[in-house]
């Protein structure tokens, strides 16, 4: 049986929500025709996605859908159950959350987390933001079946539910994990049923779910699918496990754009990252040798928890911008063979962790010089192109040599938005798990 079960109330929802799940390497079902179930795919799958067509309906009817598929779906091997709401908050929210309580029967609190963030849906002070505007002042106030005429996720959970609800906000997720962990055990010591959470971003997901996992309460995931994916991949090991790739990004660029965009990666996913002291690699031979192997050492005996890796020059940090005129002056040298000792290095430090570390399959590199750097340690002969990820961000593998076949990005220093970099290497993850 799946140990992921996800309820929703319409099949668009079931569908995005398995995209989620299916890109963290797990194997998704949604159930389309309950007469022609083909239990032996369900017994396959790592997580089962059913729809109930309930968003619309009497409250009262699209309980007795979720109780009667949770009753069906119900297994000692699941691991996380979910209830997936709309990401406008549209529908029975209160009644289809109750129905899943009420099946299961073991005093489980609904963790409700309304966060989406690519879809720019967010919880900030218990109200929902879509693009930054609230809720009530979107077109889901407007909506024919089931218009929304409050941002405030707490009012209709406390409209449509019959248990009682708690929030948890911004400033609780400041304090930490063990804040929120103390929180959590006292609302339902309290008899508090439905815990709604402030989330802002994936940063935030990761440590809601952090929380619920130690709190050691019985749990639903309630949330349009984000949350879900999140807890998911904490919890349940799929079944057909895949090899676990690694990505590399190295990143030579000083352009402020640059570090915007590695500081969103940073706050999106779990990242092991190494600043080089790009300083000493203008320092002579012996320096730059040093800094280099320290660089190397520091990643390889770190990156076993790590899916991406990255190797980022200190430069991008305004106090260590390095003035190159005393270093042409003091080498005899134009400003670009400064620069190119610089890229050497950092390309000598990309080759060396994948030679030693067969687990990185795919490499990201931002800066045009950097990219040039790095291919000519790597004696491709080019890169064949497939794909555009983001505008100036382009998709391929290299041709010929050593690394023949090797994924790669590339992307220019000030191409892209903020959330570039962390598109990047999404994309990368997915397409090294095809």
């Amino acid at each position: 049986m799946p140990q992921c079960v996800v309820i929703a109330d319409d099949l668009t929802g079931a569908n995005a929500t398995g995209v989620l799940i299916s890109k963290l390497n797990y194997v998704s079902y949604t159930v389309m025709n309950t007469e022609r179930l083909e239990l032996t795919k369900l017994a396959e799958s790592d997580c089962v996605l059913y729809p109930t067509d309930s968003r619309s309906i009497d409250p009262k009817i699209a309980y007795n859908r979720v109780f009667n598929v949770a009753k069906l779906l119900m297994n000692d091997s699941v691991k996380v159950y979910s209830k997936r709401i709309d990401s406008t908050l549209r529908g029975n929210l209160g009644s289809e959350t109750d129905a899943l309580l009420d099946a299961l029967d073991n005093q489980a609190v609904a963790m409700v987390v309304p966060c989406f963030p690519e879809a720019k849906r967010i919880l900030v002070g218990g109200y929902l933001l879509v693009n930054t505007v609230p809720l009530h002042r979107t077109e889901a106030a407007v909506d024919p079946k089931t218009p929304v005429k409050t941002s405030l996720a707490e009012q209709l959970y406390r409209e449509q539910s019959k248990y009682p609800v708690g929030s948890l906000y911004i400033n609780d997720l400041m304090l930490g994990k063990e804040h929120l962990v103390e929180k959590i055990l006292a609302y339902r010591a309290a008899g508090i049923r439905t815990i709604i959470f402030d989330s802002i971003s994936q940063e935030d997901m990761e440590l809601i779910a952090d929380a619920v996992i130690d709190s050691e309460v019985h749990f639903v995931s309630v949330d349009p699918g984000s949350f879900t994916a999140t807890i998911t991949r904490k919890l349940v090991v799929p079944k057909s496990q895949k090899a676990k790739y690694k990505i590399l990004a190295t990143v030579g660029s000083v352009n402020p754009v640059a570090k915007t965009q590695i500081d969103e990666l940073f706050l999106a996913q779990k990242v092991l990252n190494v600043f080089v002291n790009t300083r000493l690699l203008l320092e002579g031979e012996v320096a730059q040798k040093q800094e280099v192997d320290r660089v190397i050492k520091e990643v390889l005996e770190n990156c076993q928890d790590y899916e991406i890796c990255t190797v980022v020059g200190d430069g991008i940090m305004p106090e260590n911008r390095i003035d190159f005129i005393p270093y042409t002056k003091k080498y005899e040298c134009s400003a670009d063979e400064v620069s190119n000792r610089i890229n050497s290095s950092l390309a000598e430090i990309t080759y060396q962790i994948l030679s030693r570390n067969k687990a990185f399959q795919g490499i990201y590199t931002s800066g045009g010089d950097v990219t040039v750097a790095v291919s000519k340690r790597f004696s491709t002969s080019g890169i064949k192109l497939l794909d555009e990820v983001v505008p100036l961000a382009a998709y391929g593998e290299f041709i010929a040599g050593e690394f023949d076949g090797l994924k790669i990005i590339t992307k220019g220093g000030m191409a892209g938005d903020r959330f570039a970099m962390n598109t990047c290497m999404r994309y990368l993850k997915e397409k090294l798990y095809i």
